[in-house]
């Protein structure tokens, strides 16, 4: 965007904004000498070598190393802009876009195999014990970045920032004046991560709620620290802390630092260790994070998809029914596929089952739609023809392309069970089995019409079928007979192949859910494994045999 306001919060505390790159910015480069501050104009203008003196001291970020180089000319190196001592300005590498917190973990992930960056935000660098010369584990100077304020810290907080040491002594009244003084500039720099105004029912790192002062009535000595995280979300922070304030210390472990320091007892070997168990801790703790937002998220689709799954409605009907669905398509609930059953208030009892061209959660969609579509229409008292060519005009205003098409065979079996119409849509017909041991059959498919979405004045005509006092109807989709019989040919299953399977498991007395089980099980040996297209079977039964 063109204009980028800071944003400030409600106690007039601006958690600054990261600057973008300007043109001729400092390119990467190798540390360079330890120096003090650089300074800053009011005014940010292009980079430039320093000829007098400046309007502010903003932070200085240099790094430190044994061996300091005796030339201060940049050049490039892996860990991002680094301004050598002496220039004009402070020069922030360019922000990551605040939306893309995954490109900023891999950075930072990347980052375990460079040079460690450290960030020390303390308001006087001078004055206080100087942070020790450190080599990360490889042997390579540890480059520090210094700031005074929050403000300072938002320019120098990118992607290559391992780890934050703040000073929990940092008073708090610093940073709302730099904060307020950045954000009256009309090209200030753009946050990287917005700051919430602080309130009394905030709550802090961990979801506690945040005190708007401590107990003693002045500000709360952690606020500073609730601000950084606020800032920094995905970085590693190390409280840094007098040895006296160990209770302090560790509420700033409870409030969200990955470890604490005492300022006393501080060498490079301590704060190096400290730095990357922090930095391996948070990293730790940002995978924990996503791992559950993400099974979260998979149960929450779950639900959803498990609420759109058809329940049929059979109440006061004789009928036996039962139902297998699989999704074709790798850890989904829901495909292309579609099946309902419903009785209406005349005692009819009506199902359907389809197939949407295709596959992906668009196909899966326009399939609840559809069979949420058969249901409203059953209801409304349509029936056959006059049904389906309906359903044809849904399917034309819903579909993403005139490509997209689908099977559909609807049955309505009469109150008194023993008739039933069948029209058929392009679809596979059903199998029946008479009472008495009756052998199963196909149903006739000679009376049958187009797929829905192929013709626009298709008709599809109603068949009439006896059923009988005791029957068997299995409907099915396409994807259950395409399955294989032998991987050396790779015959299909076929109608013909389906149907002797259940042939075979009705004589063994298979009825129900058994029936449908033993012959899935079938399905899948002969296959020699799962399908890979959407299966659902439907199976409506009337047994009265017995009375």
């Amino acid at each position: 965007m063109s204009a980028r306001a800071p944003s400030a919060s409600a106690a007039g505390c601006s958690s600054a904004p990261r600057a973008e790159r300007r043109p001729g910015a400092v390119p990467p480069g190798p540390a360079g000498p330890a120096a003090r501050p650089a300074p800053e104009e009011a005014a940010v203008p292009p980079p430039q070598d320093a000829t007098g003196p400046a309007a502010a001291p903003p932070a200085a970020t240099s790094a430190v190393s044994p061996a300091a180089s005796a030339s201060s000319a940049p050049s490039p190196g892996p860990a991002g802009p680094e301004v050598s001592a002496g220039s004009a300005a402070s020069v922030s590498a360019p922000a990551p876009e605040s939306g893309a917190p995954a490109e900023a973990a891999e950075t930072r992930a990347k980052g375990a195999g460079s040079a460690l960056t450290l960030l020390v935000i303390e308001d006087d660098p001078g004055g206080a014990p100087g942070v020790p010369r450190m080599l990360d584990e490889s042997g390579r100077p540890v480059k520090i970045r210094t700031a005074r304020n929050l403000t300072e810290a938002a320019r120098l907080l990118t992607d290559d920032v391992h780890c934050i040491l703040l000073d929990l002594a940092l008073p708090c009244d610093g940073i709302v004046e730099d904060a307020g003084e950045v954000g009256g500039r009309a090209d200030g720099p753009r946050a990287a991560e917005p700051a919430p105004a602080p309130a009394a029912a905030d709550g802090g790192a961990d979801g506690a709620p945040e005190p708007a002062a401590s107990a003693a009535g002045g500000p709360d000595e952690l606020e500073t620290l609730r601000r950084v995280l606020r800032l920094a979300p995905r970085h590693a922070v190390l409280a840094l802390t007098d040895g006296a304030d160990a209770e302090r210390a560790a509420e700033a472990v409870r409030v969200g630092a990955q470890d604490y320091l005492f300022r006393d007892e501080l060498d490079a070997g301590l704060l190096t260790r400290a730095i990357r168990y922090a930095v391996e801790r948070k990293r730790a703790d940002l995978a924990q994070r996503q791992l559950t937002e993400s099974r979260l998220r998979a149960q929450e689709n779950a639900r959803l998809e498990r609420g759109l799954l058809p329940r049929p409605l059979l109440d006061g009907s004789d009928l036996r029914f039962a139902a297998r669905y699989r999704p074709g398509r790798s850890r989904a609930l829901l495909g292309g596929d579609f099946y309902d059953t419903v009785r209406t208030q005349d005692g009819t009892v009506h199902a359907m089952i389809g197939d949407v061209s295709g596959h992906g959660p668009d196909e899966a969609a326009l399939g609840v739609e559809l069979r949420i579509a058969w249901r409203a229409l059953t209801f409304a008292g349509l029936c056959g023809d006059e049904l389906l060519g309906t359903l044809q005009r849904v399917l034309e205003h819903e579909r993403a392309n005139e490509e997209i098409f689908a099977t559909l065979c609807t049955v309505d079996i009469a109150p008194d069970g023993r008739s039933a119409g069948v029209c058929l849509a392009g679809h596979p017909s059903p199998l029946f089995a008479g009472g008495g041991g009756a052998a199963p059959r196909l149903l006739p498919y000679d009376e049958s019409g187009p797929a829905l979405g192929l013709l626009p004045q298709a008709r599809w005509p109603r068949r009439h079928v006896t059923l009988g006092r005791s029957w068997s109807l299995m409907m099915y989709t396409d994807g259950l007979i395409e399955g294989h019989v032998d991987d050396r040919s790779r015959e299909r299953l076929g109608q013909q192949g389906l149907l002797d399977i259940v042939s075979l498991r009705m004589r063994e007395g298979a009825r129900g859910e058994r029936l449908l089980e033993s012959a899935m099980t079938d399905v899948h040996r002969l296959n020699g494994g799962e399908l890979t297209d959407d299966v659902a079977v439907l199976l409506l039964e009337r047994d009265v045999s017995g009375r």
